[in-house]
């Protein structure tokens, strides 16, 4: 693998007060921008010990047998275990699938997992549930903060991710990355083969949490280069507060539907997990843990653009020019006489390229 370009620098946002149009402009900024930015942790109603926790659970689950993995196989509906390259994010390029482990938690209904849940998770259900209600609060300030930057209705996103409304694909997912000395990563072929191959994400928006020492994400810039997403961002190290939350500002990415509903100005960046250089010459690489939430809007929601003056500006700028949206190219369907696709359908298509459900 060559050399990668020099790590991109991206905003970090505080989010603490979700009513401030001037967090609104600049998240707005950063999404239309980089598809990516940092939202101070601090800024959310998470604590050190419930980041602490879920990272346990997780190397818990990871480090469990396999027949115990396998009762909660991963089904079409995105929910359960997908073990070893079971995932191809990017099925046309990739020669083998990711090497990564999976964990995919849906939505909890009256504080209970609608999916079988392994031994090794099964007598912390609510304390996954609550992890989960946490990821969604944060999901809703992000929303709402976006809403003012695009000068729409505020609630406009959130009511279409209200889960008392009906179901959405939204996910919990712990992710495991063996080291570049683990046996499962002995076929690995540095020119060939990736972690997680290229790819967008499939919803609104998702939060991905890290743990220092860990790094691997890279992001597809506009000039077509691979570009490392720092752990932890530059000038965040050493805040007089730091040691108050010693965690990583969660990063956050803009999703293919929030792209489709702006017309293409927010962005649904190209990502990948790769083995860093760096990683490859150590003599103590470390396994790669991280916990993402995809946030999905309700499954009956139909991606048509959003009433913003200011996705209307930026349709006109563009006039004439094809929609460029995530991994998966035009918008097609948001031509005249054409049905708006849904939520539910547009994940269904994705996941079936993936997983060839």
């Amino acid at each position: 693998m060559s050399e990668s370009a020099a790590p991109i620098q991206l905003p970090v946002i505080d989010i603490s007060n979700p009513n401030d149009p001037a967090v609104g402009k600049a998240m707005l900024d950063a999404a239309a921008k980089y598809g990516f930015l940092y939202v101070n942790s601090k800024g959310t109603d998470f604590t050190v010990g419930d980041i602490e926790k879920a990272f346990g659970l997780s190397r818990k689950f990871f480090a469990s047998p396999t027949e115990e993995k396998a009762t909660c196989t991963i089904e079409p509906n995105n929910r359960g275990w997908s073990g070893m390259h079971v995932e191809t994010l990017d099925p046309e390029n990739q020669r083998t699938g990711d090497f990564k482990e999976a964990m995919n938690f849906g939505e909890f209904k009256d504080g209970k997992a609608q999916q079988p849940l392994p031994p090794s998770l099964a007598p912390h259900e609510s304390e996954i549930k609550d992890f989960s209600s946490l990821c969604i609060k944060t999901c809703d300030r992000i929303l709402n903060l976006l809403a003012l930057g695009l000068e729409i209705d505020h609630d406009f996103f959130t009511s279409r991710h209200d889960p008392q409304k009906g179901d959405s694909g939204s996910i919990l997912r712990y992710l495991y990355y063996p080291s570049i000395f683990s046996p499962a990563t002995s076929s690995y072929k540095h020119d060939k083969d990736v972690r997680a191959g290229a790819h967008s994400d499939y919803g609104s928006v998702t939060l991905l949490f890290q743990r220092p020492g860990q790094p691997g994400l890279e992001i597809l810039t506009p000039e077509e280069t691979w570009a490392p997403v720092p752990v932890q961002p530059a000038n965040t190290q050493n805040e007089d507060d730091n040691s108050a939350f010693p965690f990583p500002p969660i990063l956050v990415n803009i999703g293919d539907l929030l792209s489709y509903w702006t017309d293409g100005l927010l962005r649904s960046t190209v990502h990948r997990v790769v083995f860093p250089l760096s990683e490859q010459r150590s003599p103590n690489p470390q396994d790669r843990y991280s916990i993402a939430y995809f946030c999905h809007p309700l499954d009956k929601t139909e991606l048509v653009p959003v009433p913003s003056k200011v996705v209307a500006a930026y349709r006109e700028q563009r006039k004439g020019e094809d929609v460029k949206v995530g991994f998966g190219g035009g918008a097609g369907y948001l031509a005249p006489g054409k049905r708006p696709l849904t939520a539910h359908e547009h994940l269904m298509s994705r996941l079936s390229a993936t997983y060839g459900f």
